[in-house]
């Protein structure tokens, strides 16, 4: 295989390719998890978009830029992080699914722990060097944006709040993933944020967290006797279920709502070409887990996390589509 099939693999799949990690660069993918970094890609992309077709607003591309890799650094070294504190706290081992779905960057000897803290501290410098940038290019309120995501980020899994043991993960990752994220990119671009575009980042912020709800369903028998109780463990596997398939509809029902209210451009429809996956995702909900990995699935044992991401996939690059053709459309009329 060679390195861009390497590569290739390893975001895909967050799994080395099957002859092994033989270069850095797939090392980092597997360790960084980056294939989930298309959700916060997402984020920014909105942003930017939101951003370029607003009538009253002068954008700092510069701005952007520099925020949008921020955020995706950031999320980079919050992978890293939930590494790192559930490592100590013992919650990751051999037998847990973090170590199952994916080699885990300790435990399975791909990095060693000082590696892993000098990547938090690496990702943590850059976004440093980046939120001062900022701050002297727009003002002081990058500061909150930029802090409260690494707060957000630590207290995620680390003591003494870890958020994900008292069922409040999944909203650290609807703020984090919604206005955090979007809405920080688009005021570092326009020093505004107005609520169309808060009401927005929430709205997309539902697809992420239905894949951290997936992914914790996926974890209940670990979870549960293990006392950590996130919120598919508080709720019980069908209501979670529900629930999960219930708020990627509300993303359908809260893009139409934005289009109607003119908070949205009316392409950003162009989104609900994901109802079908979600027609389809919705019906392996109502079906029991496979008993055996299925053959095309590289990170058993999650099964309800992957349906939710290709869910997610589908209908956030719709979105950035339908967008980007507004922004190309203002452009010609303009």
């Amino acid at each position: 295989m060679t390195r861009l099939s390497a590569w290739r693999y390893a975001f895909a799949t967050t799994n080395p390719p099957p002859d092994g990690v033989r270069d850095p660069v797939t090392r980092w993918l597997v360790v960084t998890r980056a294939g989930v970094l298309p959700m916060t890609l997402t984020s920014g992309l909105i942003a930017v978009l939101l951003a370029g077709a607003a009538a009253d607003a002068r954008v700092d591309w510069a701005n952007v830029a520099l925020a949008v890799v921020g955020i995706v650094v950031a999320h980079l070294a919050n992978n890293l992080m939930n590494d790192l504190a559930d490592t100590q706290a013992g919650t990751d081992t051999a037998d847990y699914p973090r170590a199952l779905y994916a080699p885990h960057p300790i435990l399975s000897g791909l990095v060693t722990k000082g590696q892993l803290v000098t990547g938090i501290l690496l990702c943590q410098l850059v976004d440093l060097a980046i939120m001062i940038t900022l701050i002297v290019r727009r003002d002081w309120w990058i500061a909150a944006f930029a802090l409260g995501g690494l707060f957000l980020s630590w207290a995620y899994t680390a003591p003494p709040l870890r958020l994900k043991k008292i069922g409040l993960g999944e909203l650290d990752v609807l703020v984090t993933w919604g206005p955090l994220m979007v809405g920080g990119v688009y005021y570092a671009g326009t020093g505004t944020l107005p609520w169309q575009v808060v009401v927005a980042a929430l709205v997309y912020a539902l697809l992420p967290t239905t894949v951290l709800m997936g992914k914790h369903i996926d974890k209940l028998p670990y979870d549960g006797p293990a006392h950590t109780r996130t919120l598919p463990v508080l709720l019980g596997e069908p209501a979670a279920k529900a629930l999960t398939v219930g708020m990627m509809l509300l993303y359908y029902v809260g893009v139409v709502a934005l289009v109607a209210a003119g908070a949205l451009p009316w392409p950003a429809l162009l989104t609900l070409g994901g109802v079908p996956t979600l027609v389809w995702v919705w019906r392996r909900f109502r079906e029991p887990k496979p008993a055996v990995p299925p053959p095309d699935n590289p990170v058993w044992p999650l099964w309800w996390a992957p349906l939710a991401f290709i869910h997610t996939r589908r209908a956030g690059g719709l979105l950035i589509l339908g967008l980007a053709a507004w922004c190309v459309w203002l452009a010609f009329v303009d």
